[in-house]
């Protein structure tokens, strides 16, 4: 199928690996521009030239990169400086570290909102009216399947990231709709990930259980019986960013081989 957003601009976050990445490599295979952001330069570097000899990619599309902390304004502005204008924004930070709430003092809190919710929202703002003149716009928001159903320990995601999935859910109702400008939030589930290993390895030094096992465990939970991968994430994300998506927005879609029990 041909998404139509050939020739389009892309700003991926969080894109030097994992799902991040995934969205990137997704995108450029349809012919799309993609600035790339990440913390790690060296990481980044590596993905963009890893996204440059994809055989997929069509010689079309371009890949550039910037080296910053999207969660800060000077990190914004760097990425703002090299291109103002997107007709497509993957908002994607990394997620707050597990734990006990009783142990969250009020930095941590606003560290996780700064992150997973007013970030993302910072990046909408700065980029749909342009989209909206122009009369086509897709915002995809990386956020967590603990939106639709919260884990105890991620306390702070679950907080931070139902908050953007609130402000979406007002602001893609909005006149944007009829515009062209679509928003919509991505849940991933259980992905073969950096995050999960971490989790997983976190869990092993608490229960003495090895790695391998516990993983093992988490993939008898799924009904799909494995993790996922960032490729068929990404495959997601680039839909949601067709033209054929035009008619959905302000929706949670998620992503978890069927982990999520509930009918709705």
């Amino acid at each position: 199928m041909n998404f139509g957003i050939e020739g389009k601009w892309a700003l991926v976050c969080g894109a030097s690996k994992g799902l991040g990445f995934g969205c990137a490599q997704a995108l450029v295979r349809e012919g799309v521009h993609v600035l790339i952001v990440a913390r790690g330069a060296a990481g980044l570097q590596a993905a963009a030239s890893k996204l440059i000899a994809d055989s997929a990619r069509p010689a079309s599309a371009s890949v550039q990169f910037v080296a910053a902390d999207i969660t800060t304004v000077e990190g914004r502005s760097a990425v703002f400086a090299v291109r103002k204008d997107f007709d497509i924004v993957v908002t994607n930070a990394g997620g707050p570290p597990p734990g006990d709430f009783r142990d969250w003092d009020r930095d941590a809190w606003i560290k996780a909102v700064d992150a997973n919710m007013l970030t993302p929202i910072e990046l909408i703002k700065a980029t749909v009216d342009g989209m909206a003149a122009r009369g086509f716009g897709r915002i995809v928001n990386i956020t967590s399947s603990s939106v639709k159903a919260p884990i105890e320990v991620l306390g702070l995601s679950n907080g931070a990231r139902s908050g953007l999935t609130g402000f979406v859910a007002g602001v893609a109702r909005s006149k944007l709709a009829a515009q062209g400008v679509t928003l919509n939030n991505l849940l991933p589930g259980v992905f073969d990930t950096d995050r999960i290993k971490t989790m997983l390895q976190t869990s092993s030094q608490k229960t003495g259980q090895s790695v391998e096992a516990l993983a093992e465990a988490r993939r008898k939970t799924i009904p799909a019986q494995r993790f996922g991968t960032s490729e068929e994430f990404g495959a997601i994300c680039a839909f949601l960013c067709s033209v054929q998506a035009g008619y959905m927005t302000g929706q949670n879609v998620l992503a978890d081989g069927g982990a999520y029990p509930g009918t709705y």
